[in-house]
């Protein structure tokens, strides 16, 4: 008993219990509910089962209970009352029966095994919900069923499904939907209550004893699942929904992944069968990859090849590989993974739906709310409102951290077909414009935080000052995370010949790129921008960018050959517009490409002429060129034995280094003090004067860190690492390990240096 009201379903008993509770006879209750006393007595003693709903009321009044025990009272009678018979004979409960299992059910065994746990906790004051909900194509049904029928065992009082037709046009109402599930626990048609509420209040009573299990597939929202799930009892209620149903409360959510390739290829096995796949292994693999290790595409794709018993996985592979026919391709009979996209994308409001598909136009592999707003041409606050919602039905997948989403391949193409369909290219072109405007407009802002010869008191060109970067750690957190953004949008601004900005923004992120000198993109930045003053026929920022280029090609990719023609071209155009600074930095950039090509003297005699061109000019940025030049030639010069010349040089670019330049922050100068430091440590390890060279090389790796320069700040703690190497320092191990993978990472070809170093270090250690 709960509050002294019975537990028993039989009307009689629990109608006497009620009725003791209150104190009444049952000369007392007969006249307060206006029912003869024989009626009463033949109800109590159990001869009379099943009373009309009216006599139930009129009791229930009289007792005076709640809403609830009222609700009890009437479900047990409603048990006892006799069925309408038709022609055909008595009628049947609604049977509402799971659906059939799928045989090749593949993987999903740790969300099956926290479901059992959780099935193995209920209990009769526990009733269990739990949400299967993720993108369309995810297997959220064919999972709830497989789970149903796994764990039918511990429901012995009936497993009950029911679709609610959430992609429909006209979902199942709560209404229609109790009445289903009242109709399946034998309460006849003329014995459902009319209303909703009522309805609900009769199918909690029914399923508060019972160990039900209760399957709701393809619900559309919170309002349409929450009158249907038991109050009390010992039930496990399964929801599937495409929408996240975040406010349903108190229930366990079971978030379905995409598939692992080997599940993939596992799912695809048991659908074509084991020979196929034996057969053609990597077509198998090709295939997983090609369906977006999405349940329902590689479903489709198996099931058109069992349909096909002749035709080679390979043969769809090379016809899923064309992206414009993918989504042609992965159709068999009725399954279609468009449709199954078209679902969803129809229960959109227009704002989303236009969000969605012009997101698919954004670059690389993820997009923030800010792209999509430009290219949806809504405004910011209602783009993120799009960009949850859409996460919320399964058609973006959001970061775990930053503010940022990705599709899935598939969904990612279908949204492009819906831009061709419902945009047109007109539409296209104006949002793709709106949307490269805006975004070399604030990385040309946010780059010139690191921007040495920029006036930073000026007023900022960002398009949206108030939510632009504020300093350099904010811009370089921006352009790392837009990096694909602005690069199409530079792509875009020079194939359709806005040249002007195309070169301010490359101009600007001149500086920046020397903290991400691994970026292999800075090749084609350059490129476009030395292309872009060519076109606009100005010959000083042509030999500008064709030494950025040059730089890009010989440090980015490790591409000398590339470099000096850069740097050549270079050395013509700064001569042509009477620009010695661009000329100097070409001899340098040449000299650069020439030693990587092994054509040492050809190197040195370039840094020599560049070193002279520089020293004849009185600017700042002819000095920090010549401190560029100078420690260049004093590690050539070291590199082809001549350390103790090489000292000297470096000695001296460390002397400009602490008289300082003109015109240029402490901070700069540090970096370039670091280089010289770098260096000369670098020359006393090869004089084999370890000890004097540890500590500059210390001070250089410092200084590279706190500037956050990884690419040299591990080139120097490589060399930090030999030098204590050779003095048998405790470190030497643990800084040379942290090189050599640092270095991996950049892909640096000085990765192997620190391997054969290390390698050198464990066998001295070892004795062998």
């Amino acid at each position: 008993m709960r509050g002294g009201t019975p537990s028993t379903e039989d009307f009689g008993q629990r109608l006497r219990l009620l009725r003791t509770r209150a104190g009444l006879s049952q000369e007392a209750l007969s006249h307060s509910a206006g029912v003869s006393v024989r009626a009463l007595a033949d109800m109590e003693r159990g001869r009379t089962r099943g009373p009309q709903r009216r006599t139930v009321q009129a009791l229930a009044e009289a007792l005076g209970l709640d809403h609830d025990e009222a609700a009890a009272l009437e479900a047990s009678a409603a048990l006892g009352r006799p069925r309408p018979r038709t022609a055909e004979g008595p009628a049947a409960p609604v049977t509402l029966a799971l659906p059939r299992d799928i045989q090749d059910f593949t993987a999903r065994d740790a969300a099956l095994t926290r479901l059992r746990d959780l099935a193995r906790d209920a209990g009769p004051d526990r009733p269990l919900v739990t949400v299967v909900a993720g993108q369309p194509g995810l297997g959220k049904t064919a999972f709830a069923v497989h789970a149903a029928h796994r764990l039918a065992p511990h429901f012995p009082d009936g497993q009950l499904a029911l679709d609610l037709h959430g992609m429909d046009a006209e979902p199942t109402t709560p209404r229609d939907a109790l009445a289903r599930l009242l109709g399946a626990m034998g309460i006849a048609d003329s014995a459902i209550p009319a209303g909703t509420d009522d309805r609900a209040s009769l199918w909690r009573s029914l399923a508060a004893g019972r160990r039900l299990l209760l399957l709701l597939d393809n619900a559309v929202d919170e309002s349409q699942v929450s009158p249907l799930l038991p109050a009390s009892g010992p039930s496990l209620t399964l929801v599937t929904s495409r929408q996240a149903l975040a406010g349903l409360t108190s229930v366990h959510r079971c978030d379905l992944a995409l598939l692992r390739r080997e599940e993939a290829v596992e799912l695809l096995t048991r659908i074509v069968g084991p020979e196929r796949v034996r057969a053609e292994t990597q077509a198998a693999r090709d295939l997983a990859e090609l369906c977006g290790h999405l349940p329902l595409a590689v479903r489709i794709a198996g099931q058109r090849l069992l349909s096909r018993p002749h035709e080679r996985l390979g043969k769809l592979v090379t016809r899923l590989a064309a992206e414009g026919r993918r989504l042609d391709g992965l159709q068999a009979g009725s399954l279609r993974v468009r449709a199954a996209f078209a679902l969803s994308y129809r229960q959109l409001r227009e704002e989303s739906r236009t969000f969605l598909r012009r997101a698919a136009l954004a670059a690389g592999a993820d997009f923030s709310p800010e792209t999509g707003a430009l290219l949806a041409g809504l405004p910011y606050d209602e783009a993120v409102a799009c960009a949850e919602e859409l996460t919320d039905a399964g058609l973006l997948q959001s970061d775990p951290v930053a503010e940022r989403y990705r599709f899935h391949d598939l969904l990612r193409l279908y949204a492009a077909e819906q831009v061709e369909a419902e945009d047109g290219p007109a539409v296209r072109d104006v949002a793709l414009d709106r949307t490269t405007q805006w975004m070399l407009s604030r990385a040309t802002a946010a780059a010139l935080h690191f921007d040495v010869d920029h006036d930073h008191t000026t007023p900022s060109a960002d398009p949206d000052p108030e939510g632009a970067p504020t300093g350099r750690e904010e811009a370089r957190a921006w352009l790392e995370a837009e990096r694909a953004q602005w690069l199409a949008a530079l792509r875009r601004a020079h194939d359709t010949g806005r040249h002007r900005q195309v070169l301010d923004t490359a101009e600007a992120m001149h500086w920046f790129s020397d903290l991400n000198q691994h970026w292999e993109q800075w090749v084609e930045v350059f490129q476009r921008s030395s292309d872009s003053a060519r076109a606009l026929g100005s010959r000083r920022e042509e030999a500008a960018h064709l030494n950025y280029l040059a730089w890009a090609h010989n440090l980015c990719v490790h591409d000398p050959r590339s470099a000096l023609v850069a740097a050549d071209a270079a050395i013509v155009a700064a001569r042509d517009s009477g620009d010695g600074l661009q000329e100097g930095w070409a001899l340098g950039y040449a000299a650069g490409a020439l030693h990587r090509l092994g054509r040492t003297d050809e190197a040195q005699t370039r840094l020599r002429e560049a070193a002279h061109c520089l020293s004849s000019q009185s600017s700042p940025q002819a000095r920090l060129a010549e401190l560029t030049i100078l420690n260049t030639l004093g590690t050539l010069l070291r590199q082809i034995g001549r350390a103790a010349e090489a000292l000297d040089i470096h000695r001296r670019s460390e002397q400009i280094c602490r008289a300082g330049v003109p015109g240029r922050t402490d901070e700069l100068i540090a970096l370039y003090h670091a280089v010289a430091r770098q260096q000369i440590g670098n020359d006393l390890a090869a004089l084999e004067r370890w000890r004097e060279a540890e500590p500059p090389l210390r001070q250089a790796l410092a200084a590279f860190e706190t500037a956050q320069m990884p690419a040299w700040a591990e080139q120097a703690r490589l060399d930090l690492g030999q030098v204590l190497g050779a003095l048998r320092h405790p470190e030497a191990r643990e800084t040379l390990v942290a090189a050599r993978d640092a270095l991996a990472g950049l892909r640096s070809p000085r990765q192997d240096e620190a391997a054969t170093a290390l390698a050198a270090l464990d066998q001295d250690a070892t004795g062998i």
